[in-house]
């Protein structure tokens, strides 16, 4: 059953603005300082200091769902939807054309809004843009194949952009009930004829016994991405995230950043973190089974209580459109950890061939002056 949203909330498209009292110009948030800065001005503000200093609060998955969860629970964002790669980007309400982050496209941001659940947590931004370009060219500076003209290109292209990219996570309290067998090697001694000589050799062999037993498991925070504007590839390689230091949703965190609104519906989400825990419980399972060998015939996992967030992740993100091709490249806003596309230089690659060639043909010739053959 997919949720039923209360009526809408109120939009809140300039929430994450806050001018400054120095010039009124736009404050941002500064991840070396961890306070609000003014890059008009030089003015700095510390974050406000009202907000709770406690861990983000769980909602209960099965409430959602059926439609039942607190109107306080959702909001209503003006949102930029890409028509090249599908995102959903929030953008300021004085903001009529852009270019998508995810994919450079040029867009009109007069799409319409997302209605969707709060976010509950989020991780702030640690590295500098600085930080993380230079990150980026050391990554493709790494990639010898890449095209000269790409990399000279990244280095001195426009800044990245700072998006905080969503993602759902669940905790659910199961009990497994499974059937299965454990197997247990022993060793029978044989012989065999090889070359018409006998010789005695081992076999192993594996003795079966019907088991049946019970395990149980809390998970913690299992992640699912909860954005189609990204390769799962680029976003599983940033991982891993430091969870344990989820703060509480604050909007100040996210003044001079972008927020993506999430593209997977909370119960789609949940099935990818179930699969995610299925494969857990199945180690689990063959542990307790034990012995040498195991064979799980059916699992039956029950799962008590089922809660979730919406939390944002930092990304800077950069689209670059070199001759005629978008090339797109991430780095982990906490980590530093970098993923993109990899181009490839066909003139690079062709040398590497003739190079390659050359060299064998210089071993292969070196080989047979050795041998008396030339």
């Amino acid at each position: 059953m997919r949720e039923t949203p209360p009526p809408a909330a109120p939009a809140k498209g300039d929430e994450h603005r806050f001018p400054c009292d120095q010039c009124g110009g736009d404050l941002r948030f500064d991840p070396g300082g961890g306070r609000l800065v003014c890059d008009h001005c030089g003015a700095a503000e510390a974050l406000d200091g009202t907000a709770p200093a406690t861990t983000p609060r769980e909602l209960d998955f099965r409430s959602a769902v059926s439609g039942s969860l607190d109107a306080a629970e959702i909001e209503e964002t003006r949102v930029m939807s890409c028509p090249n790669c599908g995102a959903q980007t929030e953008f300021d309400s004085d903001i009529h054309a852009a270019e998508c982050p995810f994919c450079a496209t040029p867009v009109v941001t007069d799409t319409g809004t997302h209605r969707h659940i709060k976010p509950k947590g989020l991780l702030p931004f640690a590295l500098e843009e600085s930080t993380a370009h230079a990150a980026m060219t050391d990554w493709l500076g790494r990639l010898w194949f890449a095209p000269n003209g790409l990399k000279t290109y990244a280095r001195k292209g426009r800044r990245m952009q700072g998006i905080y990219v969503p993602y759902w996570t669940f905790d659910a309290d199961t009990t497994t009930r499974y059937r299965g067998q454990r197997g247990t090697h022993y060793y029978e001694t044989r012989t065999v004829v090889r070359d018409g000589k006998s010789k005695q050799v081992r076999v192993r062999k594996t003795r079966w016994r019907s088991v049946s037993g019970q395990v149980a498991r809390f998970f913690d925070d299992v992640l699912v991405l909860a954005s189609h504007s990204l390769p799962r590839r680029y976003t599983d390689a940033l991982e891993p995230w430091d969870l344990s230091d989820l703060e509480p949703y604050r909007p100040d965190y996210l003044a001079g950043f972008r927020a993506e609104g999430y593209q997977v519906e909370l119960e789609e989400a949940f099935g990818e973190a179930r699969e995610k825990m299925d494969r857990v419980i199945r180690r689990d399972v063959k542990f307790d089974i034990g012995g040498d060998a195991q064979r799980i015939r059916d699992m039956d996992t029950d799962i008590g209580r089922l809660t979730f967030k919406h939390v944002l992740l930092p990304v800077w993100l950069a689209a670059y459109s070199y001759r005629g091709e978008t090339y797109r490249f991430v780095v982990n806003g906490r980590t530093g950890r970098v993923q993109g596309e990899r181009p490839w230089s066909a003139i690079k690659i062709a040398v590497a061939v003739v190079l390659g060639l050359l060299v064998a043909g210089a071993v292969g010739y070196a080989v047979a002056l050795g041998q008396g053959q030339i």
